[in-house]
């Protein structure tokens, strides 16, 4: 009875939120006001994240929750965000058919390319040679 209760709570606030957009998207101000913020701030997440891929951390991550959030309003965005997650599901799908030396392989390399990024951004950022320390420090 209790899950029965949580689910028409549920129901009732997406609702509730789906009305509160109904009505925001009701009227003209509205609706441009409405695509205006959410391409802003879809935008931004969808910028940021690109700006953090080389990085390791959540940049893909952000990536498809900016494009999430543009896709509640554009139909383009829609489109590559199904696009991105159909990709995305074909590489993991191969991956996982592959041997473990592939999947090793592939890890390595992803690793690599991680740490060769790090280095080259802290050389370029904040002037530290991570090989020369590590030189300085066994030496």
């Amino acid at each position: 009875m209790a899950v029965t209760d949580e689910r028409r709570g549920d129901a009732e606030e997406r609702a509730g939120v789906t009305s509160w957009l109904d009505g925001v998207r009701a009227t003209r101000t509205g609706r441009l006001t409405l695509k205006i913020v959410i391409g802003v701030v879809g935008a931004a997440l969808v910028i940021g994240g690109l700006l953090l891929v080389p990085l390791p951390g959540p940049g893909w991550l952000i990536v498809f929750a900016g494009l999430a959030v543009l896709a509640t309003e554009f139909a383009w965005a829609h489109r590559l965000l199904e696009f991105a997650k159909k990709t995305l599901s074909a590489w993991t799908d191969w991956l996982k058919r592959q041997n473990w030396p592939i999947r090793i392989l592939v890890g390595a390399v992803t690793l690599a390319a991680a740490a060769v990024l790090v280095w080259f951004m802290l050389e370029l950022t904040v002037g530290i040679d991570l090989v020369q320390e590590a030189r300085d420090l066994l030496s």
